[in-house]
């Protein structure tokens, strides 16, 4: 059984190789896959030999929970109008309202330890100014400053200071060892040694030890870290936005028609098949079909286009959609989690919480990062203490020693390397959904970037998937267009055939009244015929004729009927499927990025390379039956082709599934969209350009975060521990190493909001 957790009390990505790390051992445990950024536990296990209150009595102790999200509600799953209020989640594990109040707390932890830490930073800076330039000394002596250092520094490092603690606590007891563990053991040290040199002279004159100590660094470096957690948590409640921008579309009641009244119910009260009633400007509560009335309603939350449709009897209504004008009835066909909102939710916040392949390697470092860290400084201090001492002296080498030391756990921060993935995932997906572009899982947004070719089904995807007139011949000068749609419509509104429905359709856009038929016959495999004021007229399709014109309207895959008035031929009628509107442009943007196209269809060579012809599609793959499409795609996986599969049919799923990412029409079936990783709402082409821009810039921002994750500890760490001193007499203070380490998490986060301000085109 596969199960999503919240997770309490995680601070940075070793807490999530922690927890990952006990999970996997416990019995019945298959896969747990945490992520730091969503605050979230995808665990896979067998409910017999495992439950989240075994999870918690190892994860407990470690300062760790899991919240299983259904017992916490107290209700169950997306209900979105069945029950379920979602206003308070924020799409980051906890509520937002828990969030905002561990939020608040950090932030009057924040407004009492920065001023404090400010001030002293300045004065830090005073004395190295001091000591390079002819900058007067400060009127108060830092000897004199000391005791008020130490009052402030012990407030500083047992209350803001106290999660450190903890985890220095947790990393004696347990052996476990997060973030938190190298601040607060670097913290403690400094604070350690400094009360003891204040307090305890006998024990500095002993020592040889430096004038030197280190309250200024326990509160400065606390102050900074903890202003770095501040941002990165503010940072990461925006990341969740798109999920909370898409709860909040919902609407709150419903005008529902029960015993020939008008009630206003809470929209968890709406029932499959009850009759709501849309007014003006209110939005359409759940998802169902027209019954009365007609409208213009505003689908832009789910199509991304802003003008509004114009909606009849027979249409469908989406839930949250606006009615901009007219009022309506309709039947509730979707509630609660069934309707397309509640799906769109789901789909997104699933992809916010998946891992893409990239964040592999940044998992495994992380994981093993805090042991290498605390190696690497106690190493460090005693190479000081050594190799140092036998240069400098042991006064100076332990005052180095005890600087290295401290700042080297208190720069290598894994959060940034933890943060970058996740948080432009979050981001990306959220972008996504904002222009229609549903994302299941982040590996589909990364291996997107990497295709190279397109392969397109053709019917629905490419096409429109109506038959269409698209020609009208005219074979007697006297007659019109009009005149011929007008009698050919007349017979075939009696006719239920599709062909039939595209000619009736096409008449009445035409606004075309109808003749009286005055009696009607469907010859079977033949065609129709009605009698039309004492003449007889017939639709039929051709059988043996000749004509040039017929066979060049074949040709170019279209259905022709020809219109017969008293036996003789009036006119041709040519039916097709027609590409869409959007499908030229949308091809020629993909060949702008290089990405070869394919259209591959079970139709045949002639219709294919004709509608292929007017998409502007690069290769045709025809007459390809439906089990063998998918083998298709592996021919070309096999060729070293990162292929995209685009379809919306039942027939595609398994083309879809085979293909490095399969991209499904959302007007197609539900089989074809839970196959695909990407859906395309409305079926718009033009979105799988968006999509690839998209895809390209979330990847961009990732490896950017990784890079300059990566950079912060490749180069802070050798600088923290003095090895640049020998050449250039540089150490890094612990106080710029807390600065760097805050700035590296918050950096991350910033670049990875910027995609939200990116726009696809």
């Amino acid at each position: 059984m596969k199960h999503v957790y919240e997770i309490k009390g995680m601070h940075c990505a070793s807490c999530a190789g922690i927890i990952t790390d006990k999970l996997s051992k416990l019995p019945g445990v298959d896969n747990v896959d945490v992520n730091f950024a969503t605050e979230k536990a995808k665990i896979d296990y067998d409910m017999q030999q495992s439950s989240i209150a075994e999870f918690n009595k190892v994860i407990g102790p470690l300062g760790y929970s899991l919240i299983d999200s259904m017992e916490h509600t107290g209700h169950e799953g997306h209900n979105m109008g069945g029950g379920m209020d979602h206003s308070a989640h924020a799409g980051i594990g906890q509520s937002k309202e828990t969030k905002l109040k561990e939020l608040a707390s950090q932030k009057m932890k924040v407004q009492f330890v920065l001023p404090v830490s400010l001030i002293i930073f300045v004065l830090m800076m005073w004395q190295i100014l001091v000591e390079f330039l002819s900058v007067p000394e400060f009127p108060i002596s830092m000897d004199a400053l000391n005791p008020i250092f130490l009052i402030l520094a012990t407030f500083v490092i047992f209350w803001i200071g106290q999660p450190f603690l903890l985890g220095v606590w947790r990393f004696v007891k347990f052996r476990v060892a997060n973030m938190d563990t190298l601040i607060g053991i670097g913290t403690l040290v400094a604070y350690i040694y400094s009360v003891v040199m204040t307090l305890f002279p006998a024990v500095k004159a002993l020592l040889h030890a430096p004038d030197a100590t280190y309250f200024d660094v326990t509160i400065v470096v606390i102050g900074f870290v903890t202003l770095g957690k501040y941002l990165e948590a503010r940072s990461k409640l925006k990341t969740g936005e798109a999920i909370e921008k898409l709860l909040g579309l919902q609407a709150k009641t419903a005008l529902v028609l029960r015993d020939d009244k008008e009630i206003e119910i809470p929209i968890g009260e709406v029932k499959i098949g009850d009759m709501i009633i849309v007014k003006p400007g209110a939005k359409v509560p759940v998802d169902g079909k027209i019954i009365s009335g007609s409208s213009s309603i505003d689908e832009s939350m789910i199509t991304g286009e802003s003008l509004p449709v114009d909606k009849k009897v027979g249409d469908w209504v989406v839930g949250a959609t606006i009615n901009k004008q007219g009022a309506f009835k309709f039947e509730a066909t979707k509630i609660g989690s069934d309707t397309m909102l509640a799906q769109i939710v789901k789909m997104v916040e699933e992809a916010q919480g998946s891992k893409a392949p990239i964040q592999d390697l940044a998992d495994k470092i992380s994981s093993i990062f805090v042991p290498i860290v605390l190696g690497i400084s106690i190493v460090s201090l005693l190479a000081w203490l050594t190799i140092g001492a036998s240069f400098l002296g042991f006064s100076s080498a332990l005052s180095f020693g005890i600087l290295s030391f401290v700042g080297i756990l208190v720069i290598a921060c894994p959060c940034a390397l933890g943060l970058a993935t996740p948080t432009a995932i979050i981001v990306g997906v959220g972008k996504g959904a904002e222009y229609g572009i549903l994302i299941k899982n982040a590996e589909s947004l990364e291996k997107l970037s990497a295709v190279d070719t397109v392969v397109f089904d053709k019917t629905g995807t490419i096409t429109k998937g109506t038959p269409e007139v698209t020609d009208i011949v005219i074979l007697d000068n006297n007659l019109t267009e009009k005149d011929i749609l007008k009698l050919a419509g007349s017979v075939e509104k009696n006719s239920d055939h599709p062909l039939a429905l595209a000619i009736v359709e096409r008449a009445q856009k035409a606004g075309l009244d109808f003749f009286e038929v005055e009696s009607f016959l469907n010859l079977e495999g033949v065609g129709v015929k009605a009698e039309i004021d004492g003449m007889s007229v017939m639709v039929k399709k051709p059988s043996g004729e000749k004509d040039e014109k017929i066979r060049t309207l074949q040709s170019e895959g279209k259905t022709v009927v020809i219109l017969e008035k008293s036996e003789k031929a009036i006119g041709y009628i040519a039916i097709s499927d027609t590409i869409k509107s959007e499908v030229k442009v949308a091809i020629a943007k993909l060949h702008q990025k290089k990405i070869k196209t394919i259209m591959l269809t079970g139709d045949n060579e002639a219709v294919a390379h004709y509608i292929a012809g007017l998409a502007g599609i690069d290769e045709v793959i025809a007459e390809v039956l439906p089990q063998d499409k998918a083998n298709k795609i592996k021919e070309l996986q096999k060729q070293g082709r990162k292929v995209a599969m685009v379809g919306d049919g039942i027939n595609d799923a398994p083309a879809l599934a085979q293909a490095d990412v399969g991209i499904a029409m959302a007007t197609g079936t539900d089989v074809a969209i839970e196959s695909a990783g990407i859906t395309l709402l409305k079926g718009d082409m033009n979105k799988l350009s968006q999509a690839f821009d998209l895809s390209r810039a979330t990847m961009r921002t990732i490896k950017q975060n990784l890079f300059w994750a990566f950079i912060y500890n490749v180069i802070g760490i050798p600088v923290a521990a003095g090895l640049l001193y020998p050449v250039l007499g540089i150490i890094l203070n612990p106080v710029f190493a807390g600065m760097a380490m805050a700035g590296s998490s918050v950096s991350v986060v910033g670049n990875s909001l910027r995609l939200k301000a990116k726009k696809l085109l």
